[in-house]
């Protein structure tokens, strides 16, 4: 009879771990989703900017640096998506990305800038459609990044909890870095206005 008893508190011990290695592994996909989600959306803006730049070409002759300089940004962010699509969460993976990301977004603040000297570039109906959705894109992007650090802080939580930060530990369930921003004008959403 108690050899019975032990079985039976030995299988819901075993159930119990088991739920929360399942647990860990279920929050773990769900902050790696919600990237890829960031994903899409960085992507999308990344295709967007070969556009603006190619339309505002005819008119910013004597703008070149501040076009290559866009451009370059692209590049580098395209490769901090790539390392940090290639390990969400990695720490030094969302630094290279977040620090990508700052680049290209003060170079588009300065692309906007100078294009503001442009009159017909802002009346150009070509430029007024990639901003819009270069726009949309933006906010599609923020709230991409929200939807991936709030995954982060559930998974985060969850590994650090007793008894599950034993479980984590013992499976090697690392800590999961949220992408921030690092300056606050980048935090402010990229406004695109040809208009």
């Amino acid at each position: 009879m108690s050899a019975l008893i032990l079985l039976a508190v030995i299988v819901v011990v075993g159930l119990w771990l088991v739920g929360i290695y399942n647990g860990l592994v279920t929050a773990r996909n769900g902050y790696k989703n919600a990237f890829a989600q960031i994903d899409v959306q960085l992507q999308r803006r990344y295709d967007l900017i070969p556009n603006l730049v190619e339309t505002a070409k005819g008119y910013m002759k004597h703008e070149a640096d501040t076009l290559q300089a866009v451009t370059a940004a692209r590049g580098a962010a395209m490769n901090g998506l790539a390392a940090a699509k290639a390990n969400p969460g990695d720490p030094s993976a969302m630094q290279a990305l977040s620090g990508a990301e700052t680049q290209l977004q003060q170079a588009l603040l300065k692309f906007n800038a100078v294009a503001e000297a442009y009159p017909d570039l802002k009346a150009n109906q070509n430029m007024m459609q990639l901003s819009e959705e270069l726009t949309s894109t933006e906010n599609k992007v923020a709230f991409a990044r929200q939807a991936y650090n709030d995954g982060v802080l559930f998974y985060n939580n969850k590994r650090e909890v007793f008894p599950n930060s034993i479980i984590a530990n013992s499976f090697a369930f690392t800590p999961a870095t949220p992408l921030e921003i690092e300056s606050q004008e980048a935090r402010k959403a990229v406004k695109v206005s040809f208009s």
